[in-house]
């Protein structure tokens, strides 16, 4: 699938200002996980803001992305795990995030960003269990590859794979720096869609 173009639609805060943008493609991970910059090298353009400090995403973020199959919507969740946010906002994400998975009523797909070089936290197994049991499909994309060995990739993979009960089929591996994995992820979610739109 190739991406034509990508557009920035709208901020918001409460879930039900999604409902309208269909079929979605839900984009969660960890702070800092480099959620914007694989976006910005999904859609072909600079269009999330990218920091080194975690936590900059705080809103609901929405992006309209035409391709040569069939437009979809990613929607960019508000990293989870920022420890130096303050508990007040902390809660508010949580809540936020946690109404958009059970009241979101278009959701085709959900990634879950992990970068590669760190163990699955419990926090990001939390999520994994969680989408499960809301039944919600998702698909676990592995970020930052650029700063390993091929063979070292190969490892943190199995390892990761093992650690969330997953097959190692069920990852992606990428990099939004250097671009690997893009085509792939691409493919994966043209066939997502195709399975939604048959539904």
């Amino acid at each position: 699938m190739k991406v034509k173009s990508a557009s920035f639609v709208k901020s918001c805060t409460d879930v039900s200002a999604s409902d309208s943008f269909a079929p979605q493609i839900c984009v969660a991970g960890r702070s800092n996980c480099g959620k914007s910059t694989l976006l910005n090298s999904l859609m072909g353009a600079r269009l999330c803001k990218t920091s080194s400090t975690p936590g900059r995403t705080r809103l609901i973020n929405i992006f309209k992305v035409a391709t040569d199959a069939r437009d979809f919507y990613f929607v960019d969740l508000p990293g989870y795990g920022y420890s130096k946010a303050t508990r007040e906002l902390s809660d508010e994400w949580n809540v936020r995030t946690d109404k958009y998975f059970k009241d979101g009523k278009n959701i085709a797909q959900v990634l879950c960003l992990m970068d590669i070089r760190r163990d699955p936290s419990d926090l990001d197994k939390v999520l994994i269990n969680y989408l499960r049991d809301l039944q919600l499909p998702f698909t676990v994309v592995l970020t930052k590859s650029d700063k390993l060995s091929r063979a070292q990739i190969c490892n943190a993979a199995i390892k990761i794979a093992a650690a969330l009960g997953l097959a190692r089929d069920n990852l992606i591996v990428t990099s939004g720096n250097s671009g690997a994995g893009r085509d792939a992820l691409l493919d994966r979610i043209k066939d997502i869609l195709d399975v939604a739109q048959n539904d």
